[in-house]
């Protein structure tokens, strides 16, 4: 249900949830990009929408833990602890990897410690 519940919430929708949000599409182009992920990653939207999210925008993340995980998986909800470390200090996270065959829009959240 979280998937249907991701897509249906919008811009807007995503915009209000407490943590990071990055939609993209089957060919790994970043199509959703919140305020939450846009302010604790340091990255506004012009600059990450439309790229390429695991060459361009998150390339530390483009690993068997996660990106190879979108490309085997047809349905996907998995939480994965991960430390960010691009362009950061290494950072604790629990990435959330959402993926349905419903659609083509594929999800990666972001909880940071102290969101919640």
């Amino acid at each position: 249900m979280l998937f249907d519940d991701l897509v249906a919430a919008g811009e807007p929708g995503l915009d209000e949830l407490q943590f990071g949000v990055i939609g993209f599409d089957t060919a790994y182009t970043v199509t959703h990009y919140n305020a939450v992920e846009s302010s604790s990653a340091g990255l506004s939207p012009n600059r990450v929408l439309g790229r390429h999210l695991f060459e361009e925008v998150a390339p530390c993340m483009n690993n068997f833990m996660v990106a190879q995980r979108f490309e085997d998986e047809t349905e996907l909800d998995e939480v994965v602890p991960y430390v960010l470390t691009l362009r950061m200090r290494p950072t604790p996270v629990q990435l959330r990897l959402v993926k349905s065959s419903r659609g083509e829009t594929r999800f990666l959240l972001v909880q940071r410690q102290g969101e919640k």
